[in-house]
């Protein structure tokens, strides 16, 4: 998916489903394909005045789920239920505004279980200040499955999890946990600083990764074919026997689809 398409202020607008078929693919990218996240949220910001170009995109990722239509999120084996985060961002990724892209990826036994890719409020005026924008979307959709999860857990008599949350820049992690440098930060808006206190508290641990094994980097930018087939074996998406959906293969999975509801079934659409 190529991220160089721009809006457009042409007076006509391409004569096809457009917005129809944004809402088709929004519907599979939150239930069961992440790996169409970052390429769906794009072609989206096109919907006020779609044109032939953008409407070609939108063609591009229906082929593209054509050929994976067998492909779903499968849930491995696993002696030890490992939950971990991945957040990442793209620095001024749109090419009309400069606004950047915030993404994350939470994986449970080997799989996802929850993503999101989302164009950030505010122009960032370094890598960052984006990838700090993005961490606190991270955090706050982590913190509410990291409980969840604690809940599950407890009533399983499991021992309990912790919320730790990859990053591959080492001047973000910097930031985040020592407030010294205060003329990179002292300018982004205070809603995102709740990150310090979540990480003095420590219910919040934060990693470095190599940008190699970014598995957010995904749902922020387009990558290059190789790549993005190398970053959905990575994340657990693979040939179901049951097109599309997803395929557990454990005992403790059923027990989170029962407490979650029906979003995630074995192997449904």
């Amino acid at each position: 998916m190529s991220s160089r398409l721009v809006s457009s202020d042409a007076a006509t607008k391409v004569d096809a489903p457009f917005r129809e078929a944004i809402g088709v693919l929004m519907h599979l990218t939150t239930a069961t394909r992440p790996d169409i996240a970052f390429a769906v949220g794009y072609v989206s910001r096109f919907m006020e005045n779609p044109q032939k170009e953008h409407w070609v995109a939108v063609k591009r990722i229906f082929r593209y789920l054509q050929g994976t239509k067998m492909h779903g999120i499968c849930y491995k084996p696993n002696a030890k239920i490992d939950f971990r985060g991945y957040s990442d961002a793209d620095w001024a990724g749109d090419l009309a505004d400069r606004k950047s892209t915030s993404g994350y990826v939470f994986m449970l036994l080997g799989a996802p279980v929850t993503w999101g890719s989302k164009k950030q409020p505010s122009v960032s005026l370094s890598t960052s200040e984006a990838e700090y924008i993005a961490l606190s979307l991270a955090i706050k959709e982590g913190k509410w499955i990291y409980r969840l999860l604690c809940e599950i857990m407890m009533a399983a008599n499991e021992e309990g999890l912790e919320l730790t949350i990859h990053e591959d820049k080492q001047s973000c992690i910097k930031m985040k946990k020592n407030p010294v440098n205060h003329g990179r930060a002292k300018h982004i808006d205070i809603k995102y600083h709740h990150i310090r206190d979540e990480v003095k508290r420590g219910e919040v641990k934060l990693k470095y990764c190599e940008t190699a094994v970014m598995f957010a980097d995904i749902v922020t930018k387009g990558l290059h074919g190789p790549r993005h087939k190398e970053m959905t074996t990575a994340l657990g998406i693979c040939a179901c026997s049951h097109s599309g959906g997803v395929l557990t293969v454990i005992g403790f999975l059923p027990v989170l689809v029962t407490v979650t509801g029906p979003i995630r079934t074995a192997c449904s659409a």
